[in-house]
């Protein structure tokens, strides 16, 4: 299964990997409230592949949102992927400037799910269709001029990247960029030995929904016990599944604001220090200035006595005897 995470992105790119339009979007509809949604398809090949939506966690580090409905959305999109996630996706549009803000939230993946899910992870940019009517690749984009934050995601992420034009109605054109995108992640399975990305979060939600389900069918095997004790024991196992859901729920509230804080923090201090770093190139600039003021002043200065000197020597007269 290939479960893909997105970040600021609409939903056309969802639907160009499954082929239809299964992730429905309307018109000023905000992606704050909007909940995780699992869709899949079936290639040719037989092969299913699992797409899962996250508009909320769009929102991981932005500290004006509802930390508890986002941390809600985290541990609903875990059980929605038990098996694990073969592929995360980041998605940015070629059309809006990558900014030093982005390039710091996604490395706060790392304090939230850990390092290993750089190891899972695709950069797909979209817009195809703008740059391509430009005449321009997506080699030339991420040129010389690419943003050093950009250019530090794409090496966390081995440089996995491909480029999608959600816009095209070249059913051709759609194939080939998805069969790109799944042969990617078909390749990044290998680097991975096959293992999909389960970190302690997953890990524990996995055990805790076994563990009810094991404890389901040994209630319904019991003998003895009358259908409303067996409901009232049913009752008590899923109170305990839901007290445990609610402190995972809990737990990944208190680390995202932890590392919602932390990134705050980060990008304060990087701004000062950049402010810092801008003054003192303005002072170095008017210092510079002040000093070829005074340079041209003195030039000035000299040309006038030299003038001055020269028009108050009296000329030479040469008398004829």
């Amino acid at each position: 299964s290939c479960a893909c995470e997105y970040i600021k992105i609409c939903t056309t790119t969802g639907n160009s990997i499954l082929g239809r339009r299964a992730f429905k979007s309307k018109v000023g509809s905000s992606e704050d409230t909007k909940t995780c949604e699992m869709q899949r398809t079936m290639l040719k090949d037989g092969q299913v592949v699992n797409v899962i939506y996250t508009p909320a966690i769009a929102r991981l580090f932005d500290s004006s949102a509802d930390f508890e409905f986002v941390s809600k959305e985290i541990v609903k999109c875990i059980g929605m992927a038990k098996d694990g996630i073969h592929a995360v996706l980041i998605v940015f549009s070629v059309r809006n400037r990558f900014s030093e803000e982005e390039g710091a939230e996604i490395h706060s993946l790392e304090s939230l799910f850990g390092k290993k899910v750089f190891d899972y992870m695709i950069v797909v940019f979209t817009r195809g269709d703008e740059l391509e009517d430009n005449d321009e690749t997506l080699e030339d984009y991420l040129g010389p001029e690419c943003p050093k934050p950009l250019k530090e995601i794409l090496q966390l992420c081995d440089n996995r990247r491909v480029l999608f034009d959600n816009k095209t109605k070249d059913a051709a054109k759609r194939t080939e960029q998805v069969g790109k995108l799944l042969s990617l992640v078909d390749f990044m399975i290998l680097q991975n030995g096959g293992q999909p990305y389960i970190d302690e979060i997953f890990a524990e939600l996995k055990k805790r929904a076994t563990k009810l389900r094991d404890q389901q069918v040994e209630v319904d095997s019991l003998k003895g016990y009358s259908k409303r004790e067996i409901s009232e024991l049913k009752e008590q196992m899923k109170k305990s599944y839901e007290d445990q859901l609610k402190r995972s729920i809990e737990m990944v509230e208190s680390k995202l604001k932890e590392t919602t804080t932390r990134l705050e923090q980060q990008l304060a201090e990087e701004h000062l220090a950049r402010l810092k770093a801008e003054g003192a190139a303005q002072l170095a600039q008017m210092k510079s200035n002040e000093e070829i003021f005074n340079l041209r002043e003195k030039l000035e200065r000299g040309q006038r006595e030299t003038e001055e000197l020269r028009n108050g020597v009296p000329k030479l007269q040469c008398p004829i005897l």
